[in-house]
């Protein structure tokens, strides 16, 4: 499938853009381009003096990126990964006067809909998986050599599977005789070692949720980024984060929790909650889309976005 056809909506998008209170004149970092959705309403909102970067580890996104940078000269991309977010700010000397920043976490509809990148178990395709195709191994080459309690363990732990055992014995007693690299493949394992089912998911949804976050490493670099992104923004500045999964959303709503508490010091402490130092103020409650998005967009029914403010 041509990448004019993979069609992608941002999802939350009018939540985030209010959620992020965008200045005219302030500066921006969409820090999961993706196809741009986000991005372009931000941009709409900014004068000729703000400013918008752009970071993405996707080669096809950082490819839609350079032609938006080509038509508007307030916006400029970086490829990247989460972790590496304070040193694009760094380079641009742009510490501490960031006005809003955007995680947008997780796979986006034209990865999982481009058969060729492996991360859909609906299309078959190459067993890929990473989000930078130029980087690391792919799941294939992981799966053909990993150990079996490191692939059980994955599975169990990243993809809440009850039966990651029986999926990594499977596995590994395949790759004896059968090399595992198209996801077609691999969904057709999960499928015949699962002994149950879930009327409303695939049985490999799991496996391939876990084998994709361990893959890219998206934990680490989602906690990697919360950090970063709290240091570089300006005092009032947002972090505006969409995540999809239990595991992602806790991780989230633990730091925005901690960040906001301040220091951790023992009960009864005879302090104010201002001298507990809290570096945000968390924005409102969690937010979900609604039922016209979801009416729209399906994909947006497990996305969640959790707003905070700089203090200090």
């Amino acid at each position: 499938m041509t990448e004019s056809h993979l069609e992608h909506l941002p999802v939350l998008l009018n939540e985030t853009i209010a959620g992020l209170s965008v200045k005219a004149d302030g500066k921006y970092i969409d820090a999961t381009f993706g196809r741009g959705g986000h991005s372009r309403v931000i941009l709409s909102q900014l004068s000729e003096q703000g400013r918008l970067l752009g970071l993405d580890r996707d080669p096809q996104a950082i490819a839609t990126a350079n032609e938006l940078a080509k038509e508007d000269s307030r916006f400029s991309i970086e490829q990247c990964t989460f972790s590496q977010l304070s040193s694009a700010v760094h380079s641009r000397l742009w510490q501490g006067s960031i006005d809003g920043i955007l995680l947008d976490v997780g796979v986006s509809s034209p990865q999982l809909d481009d058969a060729s990148r492996g991360f859909s178990f609906m299309k078959e395709g190459p067993l890929d998986m990473r989000m930078n195709p130029d980087a690391g191994i792919s799941a294939a080459e992981w799966l053909a050599t990993e150990d079996m309690d490191v692939i059980a363990d994955v599975i169990k732990t990243l993809g809440e599977e009850r039966y990651g055992k029986r999926i990594a014995r499977a596995i590994c007693e395949t790759r004896e005789h059968t090399p595992i690299t198209t996801t077609t493949q691999l969904a057709a394992l999960v499928d015949k070692a699962s002994p149950s089912r879930d009327k409303h998911k695939h049985p490999a949804t799991r496996t391939f949720q876990a084998i994709r976050i361990h893959i890219n490493n998206e934990l680490d670099e989602l906690s990697s980024a919360l950090k970063q992104a709290i240091d570089v923004l300006a005092v009032g500045g947002r972090l505006a984060v969409i995540s999809f999964h239990s595991l992602e959303d806790r991780i989230v709503k633990r730091f925005f929790r901690d960040e906001a508490l301040g220091d951790d010091l023992p009960a009864h402490f005879p302090v104010t909650v201002d001298q507990l130092n809290p570096t945000v103020k968390i924005i409102g409650k969690a937010i979900k889309a609604s039922e016209a998005e979801l009416a729209v967009n399906p994909r947006a029914r497990s996305a969640v976005l959790r707003i905070v403010e700089k203090l200090a």
